[in-house]
């Protein structure tokens, strides 16, 4: 039998220094590095012309990404794309998750250096669930994670189907955020209409969102808490992008409950989530957010399926499933019978 590999405190020192990679990419997005770059290789003196950043300072961080390869170095000491980088940093293309790196410095790490304070009393540093606090972080956040939500918004509208229905579609987008959800179901079918319900300082992002993809007259737009805001009734589809996390489990039972009596009988409800497994111990990005909840709400966490299966039992919905799609979870559907 061969002897363990000797245990090394390799891995503590790559988190001692694990801030560092987050912060690179931020200034290389900021700076424009990925963009200047999408136009062909370039050398450090070229990269710095086009962006008017220091040498020095694009040397050491543009360094760093080819180390993370996010960036490649030719033999003539050129800087280029790689594919991943190509594909996901460049801003001006539609996979582009950089946005949510803007929001770094300014926006996360300040409350995550509250940690050890908010370990100790539970307590978020702000709570961005909450409409005075929140509406500030996410009319400037919704529109940056669009990309992470569309391929799944995508998939759902492909499943559903709804091109094929001969009659409306009423759409009801909770939480609508950039209006993702409801953008990609109104894509797929010119029978669908949709309400775009948000806190009132959200709704004008989600409103210049639904007018750059040209869709302003298929949708209707309801400013108010999910809590005590009117959804009306009657609607075909239901969609939760990446909400439930931020509410808490009693604030989510009631929201389930509140959206089942505003579909029509053999309404879907589709939830986006970030799944833990039933046990907890993985997968690491959704307990991750999970601490991230912490940080930032009075009541978050994440969920595993069969948590949230049995609140859309309780609140009257059957089948409930899972359908692959390409987010970082599956979505969960049910139906209202």
């Amino acid at each position: 039998m061969s002897a363990s590999a000797p245990v090394t405190p390799e891995r503590i020192m790559q988190f001692a220094w694990g801030y560092i990679p987050t912060f690179v990419l931020e200034a290389a997005v900021r700076h424009r590095v990925f963009d200047v770059l999408d136009s062909g290789p370039k050398t450090l003196k070229e990269t710095a012309a086009a962006t008017g950043a220091s040498e020095r300072g694009l040397r050491t961080i543009m360094n760093v990404l080819v180390g993370l390869n996010f960036l490649a170095k030719t033999e003539t000491q050129q800087y280029t794309l790689t594919p991943e980088s190509e594909a996901f940093l460049v801003s001006t293309k539609p996979g582009f998750h950089g946005g949510i790196l803007k929001h770094t410095s300014a926006q996360l790490i300040p409350k995550w250096l509250k940690l050890n304070e908010i370990v100790g009393t539970g307590k978020p540093a702000v709570a961005v669930n909450q409409e005075g606090a929140g509406s500030d972080f996410f009319q400037k956040f919704v529109v940056d994670i669009f990309p992470m939500s569309y391929p799944s918004a995508l998939a759902l509208a492909k499943h559903l189907a709804l091109n094929q229905s001969g009659a409306p579609v009423r759409v009801l987008d909770l939480a609508a955020g950039s209006g993702v959800w409801g953008i990609a179901l109104a894509q797929s079918s010119e029978h669908v209409a949709v309400t775009a319900v948000d806190w009132a300082d959200v709704l004008p992002a989600t409103q210049e969102t639904v007018a750059r993809f040209g869709l302003t007259n298929r949708f209707a737009f309801r400013s108010g808490d999910l809590l005590t805001a009117d959804f009306g009734s009657g609607y075909n589809v239901a969609t939760l992008g990446h909400i439930l996390h931020s509410e808490g489990e009693a604030r989510s039972k009631t929201l389930l409950r509140k959206t089942f009596d505003a579909l029509a009988s053999g309404g879907t409800i589709a939830i986006a989530e970030f799944l833990v497994n039933a046990d907890r111990t993985g997968p690491v990005m959704p307990l991750l957010f999970a601490a991230n909840m912490l940080v930032n709400t009075d009541e978050g966490d994440t969920y595993s399926f069969e948590e949230i299966r049995g609140w859309l039992t309780e609140a009257g919905f059957t089948d409930a499933r899972l359908l692959e799609s390409p987010g970082p979870s599956p979505l969960i559907l049910a139906t209202k019978p």
